[in-house]
């Protein structure tokens, strides 16, 4: 098995080489995202200290594109297309599986259906001609350290740990999906309930309203949605005569304020669940969504870009 060859590479070294990178992953995206958040943020799907879309994509690149190596145009366009086409083929993966959306690019610039964005793409570019030329000499150097023989132990011992640890982690991504999909249902009904009401007299006492909730990432997710939703609202309140807003205000803004409640004790919840790998990767991916709120989001994006060009265009 191990001498088994792919692309000119036995399966023994391009295993190690998986392990490996994915390790260096990790260090790299906690790192970030630790500096970022001023917080140890532990990311990856696992709880262990890898990320796989580092590993996978780092060996798929270096196999795929070795025969470019010595040509960096060509080597740099190529580590665009094959990372991306990869963080692309995981996100709608992991969406279809989970039904959660665990990155989202809609809000970058040229991005393609939230999943994946030029920037990134870019940055995977770099990457790459990073890889071939410094990191996977140090890989290379770090794999000669030991024997075949430590190596094939290792190898198969940190296998059968991240086995585990998937398993484990795929259970608990498919309860916060379930979990996602609850609130989402809980924020329809409390848009549903607004939009009913017709209720704010004005956008600003909206926003003060909604600015009293000390919410988490969540709850600030929250309140943008909300306002979205209610300015469309505003509009017809005028329709309500003063005696009418004044006689349902109070009753309206109490249910409203415990429906938002509801859900930020959901989300409170999630976030300390008494699971502590479920609340790992609810505080390494807070701005985790459900796939159905994912898709929304992507669709009113792409609707305020045409509004936008037609605005343009007149």
């Amino acid at each position: 098995m191990w001498n088994l060859t792919i692309a000119g590479t036995d399966l023994y070294h391009i295993i190690n080489w998986f392990f490996i990178y994915s390790f260096l992953g990790w260090a790299w995206e906690s790192a970030y995202v630790s500096v970022k958040e001023h917080r140890f943020v532990n990311r990856g799907f696992v709880t262990g200290p890898l990320c796989t879309i580092y590993g996978c994509g780092a060996v798929a690149v270096y196999l795929i594109l070795k025969p470019v190596s010595e040509k960096l145009p060509l080597l740099f366009l190529g580590g665009v297309i094959v990372p991306t086409i990869l963080e692309y083929l995981t996100a709608v993966l992991m969406e279809a599986v989970f039904h959660t959306s665990w990155w989202d690019y809609s809000k970058n610039k040229f991005n393609f259906q939230g999943r994946i964005c030029l920037g990134a793409s870019l940055g995977w570019g770099v990457f790459t001609v990073v890889l071939f030329y410094v990191l996977h000499p140090f890989v290379e150097w770090i794999v000669s350290l030991y024997s075949a023989a430590a190596g094939k132990v290792l190898v198969c011992a940190a296998g059968l740990l991240y086995l585990v640890d998937f398993c484990i982690s795929f259970a608990n991504a498919m309860q916060i999906g379930k979990r996602l999909r609850g609130m989402d249902q809980v924020l329809d009904d409390v848009y549903e309930f607004v939009q009913s009401t017709r209720l704010y007299e004005s956008a600003e006492e909206l926003r003060g309203r909604l600015a009293s909730y000390r919410l988490s990432e969540y709850g600030s997710e929250l309140r943008k949605r909300l306002e979205n939703r209610v300015n469309a609202v505003i509009a017809f309140a005028s329709e309500l005569t003063p005696e009418e807003q004044k006689a349902r205000q109070e009753a309206w803004k109490l249910q409203i304020e415990e429906r938002i409640a509801s859900v930020q004790n959901r989300y409170e919840q999630l976030k300390g669940h008494r699971n502590i790998l479920i609340r790992r990767a609810m505080n390494a991916y807070p701005n985790m969504k459900s796939r159905t709120q994912a898709l929304k989001e992507r669709a009113a994006s792409r609707m305020e870009k045409k509004e936008k060009n037609r605005d343009t265009q007149d």
